[in-house]
């Protein structure tokens, strides 16, 4: 019974040595193109605010009209979720956890927009409306009240205005670092961008502000926004944002849709351009398989239909700005733009409702893979990677407690990375 027992083999040792030699370039593109998650914490949306309109009060504001719109349009937790459907047994808890986040945190992701929202306008102006963001972020970061994430959008590097958006994200950082350094949660924006070569150059111009400024090689990282119909389809008939990710050279944080632009580029009337357009689906599904793998996370676009006015018309846009954010989840878009200080109460809602509903079986589920217990359906490691990375979400955002999943799972946040693959 102590004895090993020895099994026959056909294969050298020098066989398994030669395949290992020739796939060692193999086992390093995929080390590089692929690192996985990169194990940060993701914002649930991107708020844009137009330079001209951003105050150091901004957040506060947002969060501000927000709950004055729940009070005026839905003043309890039955009647928000009466308004959005959210079913009886998550009413309280979403409704609690709505109104929390809005006095605690109302925006997670705040980009300071030197593009369309911004438009053209005289050089010294532009000029001191960068450096007015600066200061203003700098002084945010210094005295607590910064959001998580925190960045601005420049102009496009296409030729008409490609020196107003160099300069701008050069006064920008510039100012930023004069004022003490960079903040952790720094996000840039690359828009409208249709070649790789784009992307290349948006890299170098973060390696060369790292050297004049003695920063560490690849601080600087930077969102590609997809709003041309050349960035998912190239003119040789090829896919083209996995070319674009690769172009970024390990820069590239995230892939944003842009709803309206690239809608109208493919012809989609005003009516029709929205999130879930066929056009829409099939350019984020071609984003999200550029991406897998990559560490380069997804986001949404926006809706454009506001819920300002009487109540009956709140509750319309209400209704189809959850039903929008609710759709992207399961698809696996978890952030989106948010457009009005409106949206905050139901961008909140629908992704508190997805990461609460069915909690207790996703941690059941989790739990019975790592005790190897069984049960009535048989999960994977790619499974047991799915479900830890929907309790970190859940965990991120403030849609779930750390105590409830580590009283449900018996697992701890270290657990959730570990089983969930994300990288350190």
């Amino acid at each position: 019974m102590g004895q090993q027992r020895t099994v026959a083999t056909t294969f050298a040792s020098t066989v398994t040595e030669r395949i290992g030699a020739s796939l060692a370039g193999v086992d390093a593109e995929l080390a590089r193109r692929y690192p996985g998650d990169p194990g940060t914490r993701q914002p649930v949306h991107t708020v844009y605010v137009p330079a001209d309109a951003l105050t150091a009060g901004t957040p506060r504001s947002w969060g501000d009209q927000a709950l004055a719109a729940l009070d005026a349009h839905a003043p309890d937790a039955g009647a928000f979720a009466a308004v959005l459907g959210i079913p009886d047994d998550l009413a309280g808890p979403v409704h609690a956890r709505v109104r929390a986040k809005l006095e605690r945190e109302p925006v997670e992701d705040l980009r300071i927009d030197f593009e369309d929202g911004y438009g053209p306008r005289p050089d010294d102006e532009e000029d001191a409306a960068a450096a007015r963001a600066a200061e203003l972020v700098s002084r945010a970061c210094a005295d607590g009240t910064a959001t998580p994430y925190v960045g601005i959008r420049i102009k496009c590097l296409e030729a008409a205005v490609r020196d107003r958006g160099i300069r701008t994200l050069d006064i920008f950082l510039t100012g930023l670092m004069d004022a003490g350094g960079l903040p952790g949660g720094l996000v840039l924006t690359l828009p409208k961008v249709s070649y790789a070569e784009q992307v290349a150059a948006m890299a170098g111009l973060a390696e060369e502000f790292e050297k004049a400024r003695g920063l560490e090689n690849g601080r600087l990282r930077f969102e590609i926004q997809i709003e041309t119909t050349q960035a998912v389809l190239g003119a040789d008939g090829r896919a083209t944002v996995a070319r674009m990710i690769d172009a970024a050279g390990g820069r590239a944080t995230s892939l944003h849709y842009g709803t309206f632009d690239y809608s109208a580029a493919c012809g989609v009337g005003a009516a029709q351009q929205s999130p879930d357009h066929p056009a829409a689906d099939h350019a984020k599904a071609v984003m999200q398989v550029a991406a897998a793998g990559t560490g380069v996370r997804l986001s949404d676009g926006s809706t454009n239909v506001l819920p300002v006015g009487p109540t009956p018309r709140v509750h319309d846009a209400w209704r189809l700005h959850h039903r929008l954010v609710r759709r992207s989840l399961e698809r696996a878009y978890y952030q989106g733009w948010d457009m009005h200080p409106g949206h905050l109460p139901t961008r909140y809602a629908a992704v508190y409702a997805f990461y609460r509903e069915g909690l207790e079986a996703t941690a059941a589920r989790l739990t019975a893979y790592v005790a190897r217990s069984g049960g009535d359906v048989l999960d994977e490691p790619a499974t047991a990677r799915a479900l830890s990375g929907h309790l970190l979400r859940g965990l991120d955002c403030g849609a779930v407690d750390a105590a409830e999943v580590a009283g449900l799972t018996g697992l701890s946040r270290a657990d959730l990375d570990r089983l969930a693959g994300r990288a350190k």
